[in-house]
């Protein structure tokens, strides 16, 4: 029994410790760009991949599962994989809390003003600004997955007045929830300050533009941690010009590294990070894998397994 690893921007040789500390019986072997002798293909059950070349999923007959390396799975998208085997996304405690870390730091610095204090001193200047009561503050996620969800437990403790909106009605205590096309302009028109962690999906991809940017109030930030295909750059850039939007936080980006000359890297009114929101760490997520495969031996189905209709 072997599991496949290919990815070229992890760490194999920590995986290969953490997955030998979780299970010492498995035969860990990374496939690498060059063709490294992966010996025979017939004893690979498990793919543990990101950004898999196209079709070559197919070639391991006795395949039980493709395990993704991050949360999202739009990487395996267009990859060919082979029919019949699940793919399972990582669902992992460091993978959700570094997310939920990251939401709750910018939510607070666009809350406290703190690029506003910024932009003061170094004019040289000395002043208390008007500060919005938390429980005025309207905060909300698009996306309420274990990430959103999470996102949201961590934020109740500041007191916001927190709502969610996803594709299907969901429940969550304390949260204000919205669901389906009839649901976000409303989700929409109450939040300044908008965080996306949706799914990119064809339904999701593109959502915010022009449209969904003028549906939020004056001065409103957003925060996107998903995926760049959820943003119209060009859209965000005049909403931000205007003035509409305050200003924007990006950790994702249609293409990345994102390039020297995008209009985003001189912006002033946009903070970059380069797709850091939530990292994947072996130490955390090697656990959630092998749990997977010791479910798989056991003969019950791996979880949570991508739903082909809606591509999460």
């Amino acid at each position: 029994m072997a599991l496949l690893f290919s990815s070229q921007g992890d760490d194999a040789d920590l995986w290969r410790h953490n997955m030998a500390t979780e299970l010492p019986d498995l035969d860990f072997r990374v496939w690498t760009p060059d063709g490294q002798d992966i010996g025979d293909a017939n004893d690979i059950e498990y793919a543990l991949v990101w950004k898999p070349r196209k079709g070559a999923l197919k070639e391991f007959q006795n395949l039980k599962a493709i395990f993704s390396l991050g949360a999202g799975v739009d990487h395996l998208a267009g990859a060919d994989l082979p029919k019949g085997v699940p793919v399972v996304r990582l669902v992992d405690r460091g993978l959700t809390q570094g997310m939920s870390e990251y939401v709750a730091y910018w939510v607070l610095h666009h809350h406290r003003r703190f690029d506003a204090y910024a932009d003061m001193i170094a004019e040289n200047g000395w002043q208390r600004l008007a500060q919005k009561d938390a429980h005025g503050r309207r905060v909300g996620i698009m996306g309420l997955g274990v990430l959103g969800r999470d996102a949201l437990e961590k934020l109740k403790p500041f007191e916001f007045d927190l709502a969610g909106w996803s594709r299907t009605p969901k429940t969550i205590p304390g949260v204000k929830s919205f669901a389906g096309e009839d649901g976000l302009q409303e989700f929409l028109k109450r939040t300044e300050i908008l965080v996306c962690l949706l799914p990119l999906t064809p339904e999701t991809t593109s959502i915010i533009n022009a449209q969904t940017l003028a549906l939020l109030p004056e001065g409103a930030y957003l925060i996107n941690a998903a995926r760049g295909g959820h943003v119209v750059d060009n859209d965000l850039i005049e909403a931000l010009d205007s003035g509409h939007i305050g200003g924007a936080t990006l950790d994702v980006f249609h293409t990345e590294p994102l390039p020297d000359d995008h209009p985003f890297r001189a912006h002033p009114k946009v903070h970059l990070t380069p797709h850091i929101a939530s990292i994947t760490m072996p130490e955390t997520a090697a656990r959630a894998v092998a749990d997977n495969i010791r479910r798989i031996r056991k003969g019950e189905p791996p979880e949570p397994v991508v739903d082909p209709e809606t591509g999460y």
